[in-house]
């Protein structure tokens, strides 16, 4: 017997597992003799482990903490020393890595003195150094080292003007690197001629290795020019702090070197392995939805765009396969993955994935059996969407009734961008706490 509602979280949970950060490590990493191996989608590498007389586990990232705990069981007293930065709660006890916390998605006091730790530890690698790097999604605000000239405070300030402008991760990132004493490359440069191989999970749709976590060992094709064209596009120029504003225009004038880019070699010695993604998560929650006998199609791992025109997409889609008029046959479950974006216009709380669950509830507006047989959620792989306690909202038949009970107008809530708010009272809330992983966003509809 079918229940789309606990199917639906059954479903989410199978994505979760699929890109669990131990297990993918546990999967792709061993050791054979003094032999690493590393197992991935291009083929399999392989690193002399006995050529380098120190082995440091270095890591950023949500996942970077439970990447952290695989690395130890497989390497164990190999392991000379290591660190990793992590979001706050999202931790492991591991023996012979430190476990920093710090701030996301705004960097704080801790992302910059995790970030100089593991400055100081690769910058002090040489030629018989191997850095194994663990990246994961959240990166960015969690290793920060702001650029001479650049207080903690005025990157906090910039991080919050982008990620209010509507601007997507590449572009926000863009400016990011040219912040940075770490990012854009410019960890590789740090590092050398030691030895980098760097593990990763990616949370940036597309999989843009000088996207995710800003492209810390990853050759910068963007430029000082570039992050100020971002900056006029959004007409965020008197909203950012003068110090980054000047910083990019002496960046512009060729007053401060840029990114290593393409050739540069230090890139020479780094080795960047993706060991997990949006689509393997959407992959495995296809292929659960099928075997609990939903009709399921994946229709996309690279949704972008405004999270609340995508969402009347789906209530498009979802009233035509309940009129039968769509070529997706019922029970059916419809999936798609990848990171929108909010643009902020109101004083309210919420985050993208709430946003377009709040949109999508607002397409069926005023008629409270518009919802009959259709579920929705939409949800971070992380467990955390924007800045709140909640991985997302989940919408069934009878939240429409709730919200009516309460007085509750979705389209009032939707304009205040005060989605959370209106989950929380009309108990649409999804929680799951911590999933110490990140790719991207899930969204899944059940149209019975």
């Amino acid at each position: 017997m079918m229940n789309p509602e606990n199917d639906i979280r059954s479903i989410f949970s199978h994505a979760i597992r699929r890109v669990d950060p131990y297990e993918m490590i546990i999967r792709s990493i061993s050791v054979e003799n003094d032999t690493l191996v590393i197992s991935h989608g291009a083929g399999t590498a392989r690193e002399d482990l006995s050529s380098y007389r120190d082995i440091m586990v270095l890591g950023i990232g949500k996942a970077s903490s439970k990447m952290g705990l695989a690395m130890e069981e497989i390497l164990g007293e190999r392991i000379s020393r290591g660190a990793v930065v992590t979001k706050y709660g999202y931790t492991e006890p591991l023996k012979r890595i430190r476990v920093m916390q710090a701030g996301h998605p705004i960097p704080d006091g801790n992302s910059v003195a995790g970030a100089k730790i593991l400055f100081d530890l690769a910058s002090g690698a040489d030629e018989k150094s191997l850095i194994i790097n663990l990246v994961s999604g959240g990166g960015s605000a969690l290793f920060s080292l702001p650029s001479k000239g650049i207080s903690l405070e005025d990157k906090q300030a910039a991080t919050k003007v982008l990620l209010e402008s509507g601007a997507d991760i590449g572009e926000i990132n863009s400016i990011r690197k040219h912040l940075s004493r770490v990012k854009g490359g410019r960890f590789a440069r740090t590092a050398f001629p030691a030895r980098m191989i760097n593990l990763i999970l990616s949370d940036v749709v597309g999989d843009r290795l000088d996207t995710i976590a800003s492209g810390i060992a990853v050759p910068d094709d963007t430029t000082y020019a570039q992050a100020l064209d971002i900056v006029n596009r959004y007409h965020i120029r008197d909203r950012l702090p003068k110090s980054v504003v000047g910083y990019l225009e002496s960046g512009k004038k060729g007053e401060i070197p840029d990114t290593p880019k393409q050739g540069d070699p230090v890139f020479g010695r780094v080795l960047n392995v993706l060991l997990g993604n949006n689509l393997a998560a959407c992959s495995a929650a296809r292929d659960h939805g099928a075997s609990l006998g939903y009709r399921a199609v994946l229709l996309t791992s690279t949704l972008t765009g405004e999270a609340r025109e995508a969402a009347k997409f789906f209530a498009a889609m979802a009233r035509d396969i309940r009129r039968g008029t769509a070529d997706f046959a019922k029970p059916a479950l419809i999936l798609a993955g990848g990171e929108t974006t909010v643009t902020i216009r109101g004083p309210g709380k919420g985050g993208r994935n709430q946003e377009m669950a709040l949109s999508f509830l607002n397409e069926f507006s005023g008629n409270q059996t518009g919802l009959e047989g259709i579920y929705f959620l939409s949800a971070g792989t992380d467990g955390t969407d924007g800045p709140t306690d909640a991985a997302g909202a989940l919408i069934g038949p009878g939240l429409p009734h709730e919200a009516a009970r309460l007085g509750l107008n979705p389209g009032a809530y939707l304009e205040n961008n005060d989605s959370y708010h209106f989950f929380k009272k009309a108990e649409g809330l999804f929680i799951t706490g911590p999933t110490n992983t990140n790719v991207c966003d899930i969204q899944l509809m059940i149209v019975m």
